[in-house]
């Protein structure tokens, strides 16, 4: 997977992970601590999640334009970098309104504009070289990787710090509190929510509360600055790649020198811009609907986690949900994949088999450490999505290698109509696990709970859609481009994702109106239309990729 790739790749690698550890600590409590600190309902927390999350991607076409007008993508992708660190520096400080923290999300998102689609742009740029050129979806594989693995760590660096905070002001944590404790304040709680409340304060204050009224304002004052501690180790990460990136940039292509050399072309006959335009904006109407469901991950996927799915499991289950025991058993599985490459021998071999008993090793003296009932934080399902992004990117690319040398890989835009079908039977999934469940507006912490396995099963399938449709876009987009359009193409790939994101809080207004296995039901039927469409438009892609 690694193999024949240029240096400059692993710049890209690693500042875009430090950067995107950073993005998911955030995206993994941000809804959480919307409710939590604002006492914002599902329907106005997703909205905002959703402006955010479109204005992250949308922006990415500002800073593509600015990058292709100056050629100083290189540039554009530090001052993004500084901005972001500014906007997580913000979100850090605590006791702040909700307009000051709007105003920190928007300062992120705008320089999250200027650094990921020419960030993207920078990597095809490597792979114009007709030297690395048949390495370009791989390229791109490995890429989405590095997103991914600071993206499994993320989560359970945000859990650990709003824990830990909470803990040492002399609480545990319960995520069904703020919601009790914001109608106490609004003097709304019905008398079985009275009880409830006076039940959860003892427990997780560890003795009997006699004064609710002063226990509420201290137990949301740790609650919620745990979550402005979290957002602060988001900026630590930050650091990181723009150190990476400051030290290392000149090892990226520099496209002005080399236009003025005259080492790239920069003009394609109308005829042909036009084709390719014309692929690429059919494209970005597709992966609209993928993102509108996909990033349901971070929102509603997230209130099923907090609402309708068991908050403590047994040892075994556990051990995908402590991050150490993950990491290992990551170790153990690319030690597997090392002992039965055929192009590994002698040493290869030798690491492989201490990594796949290392790995296993670690994961067995994790599981002798955990109790038999084991809590944890909604938030920790956030993991599983970049967790099965680093194990199955190998599986993957092989896959791919493998049906290449035999003449039967599929088409890029293929790729991403598979991607599509996979992500409805994702949803499938979750539909039939969703069934018997109540209504969001009839739920009572004496509610039924579903078992973990349909959200980890929700995910992997999401995530091979995800593996089939988001590096393989950004690969095709990087192919397709007019070289005088790259960063704009990225920009407008991202642009669809922002659209896409614009139309999250569906999910979030359907989850407090109807039956939950309906709003995933919703989610089949828009990503089957969209695979339909893209289909039917098959040859046409495949024309110009």
């Amino acid at each position: 997977m690694f193999k024949g790739h240029p240096k400059s790749l692993y710049v890209a690698f690693f500042a875009n992970m430090g950067e995107r550890f950073g993005f998911y600590t955030m995206m993994g409590i941000l809804v959480y601590y919307l409710t939590a600190k604002y006492g914002l309902t599902p329907t106005k927390a997703g909205f905002i999640y959703s402006v955010f999350y479109a204005s992250i991607y949308g922006l990415a076409l500002v800073g593509g334009i600015i990058a292709d007008k100056t050629k100083n993508y290189k540039g554009i992708i530090f001052i993004g970098l500084l901005t972001m660190l500014i906007g997580y520096a913000l979100m850090a400080i605590p006791g702040l309104g909700l307009t000051f923290t709007v105003t920190a999300l928007f300062v992120i998102a705008f320089g999250n504009g200027l650094f990921k689609g020419n960030l993207q742009a920078v990597v095809g740029q490597i792979y114009d070289n007709k030297t690395y050129a048949h390495l370009r979806d791989s390229a791109f594989s490995v890429f989405y990787m590095g997103i991914n693995i600071g993206a499994l760590f993320a989560p359970h660096a945000a859990a650990g710090t709003i824990n830990w905070f909470i803990r040492k002001s002399g609480f545990e944590r319960n995520d069904l509190l703020p919601s009790l404790i914001h109608k106490f304040k609004d003097g709304v709680l019905s008398a079985a929510e009275s009880a409830d409340l006076q039940k959860l304060a003892d427990q997780v204050s560890g003795h009997h509360v006699t004064n609710l009224a002063t226990w509420v304002d201290k137990y949301m004052h740790a609650y919620n600055t745990g979550f402005n501690m979290a957002f602060g180790v988001a900026g630590l990460t930050m650091v990181f790649s723009f150190l990476v990136y400051m030290f290392f940039k000149n090892r990226l292509p520099d496209v002005k020198k080399q236009e003025e050399k005259g080492e790239r072309v920069v003009e394609l006959s109308k005829e042909e811009t036009k084709q390719r335009l014309t692929a690429l904006f059919l494209v970005f109407a597709v992966v609209i609907f993928f993102w509108m469901s996909f990033h349901q991950n971070g929102l509603t996927m997230s209130f099923f986690a907090r609402d309708y799915t068991v908050q403590e499991v047994g040892p075994t289950a556990y051990l995908f949900f402590d991050v150490w025991s993950l990491v290992s058993m990551i170790i153990g599985f690319y030690g597997l994949l090392q002992l039965f490459d055929k192009n590994v021998k002698g040493k290869g071999n030798i690491i492989g088999f201490i990594m796949l008993i290392g790995g296993v090793a670690g994961a067995y003296y994790r599981y002798t450490q955990f109790a038999p009932v084991n809590p944890f934080s909604p938030e920790l399902f956030q993991p599983f999505n970049p967790s099965f992004i680093v194990i199955l990117t190998p599986v993957v690319v092989g896959l791919f290698g493998w049906l290449n040398k035999r003449g039967k890989e599929p088409s890029t835009p293929r790729k991403i109509g598979y991607g599509m079908l996979l992500t409805s039977v994702a949803f499938v999934v979750l539909m039939i696990g969703s069934l018997n469940l109540p209504p969001y507006h009839e739920l009572t912490p004496e509610s039924p709970r579903v078992g973990v396995q349909w959200l980890i099963s929700t995910y992997f399938i999401l995530t091979v859609a995800e593996l089939f449709l988001s590096p393989m876009g950004i690969s095709f987009v990087s192919k397709v481009s007019p070289p005088k359009y790259q960063g704009i193409m990225q920009g407008a790939w991202l642009g669809a994702t922002a659209v896409g994101n614009l139309f999250l809080g569906i999910g979030s207004f359907l989850y407090e109106r109807i039956a939950i296995w309906q709003v995933w039901a919703v989610f089949v039927i828009l990503t089957l239309i969209a695979a339909g469409f893209i289909f039917s438009i098959m040859k046409k892609l495949e024309k110009v990729s």
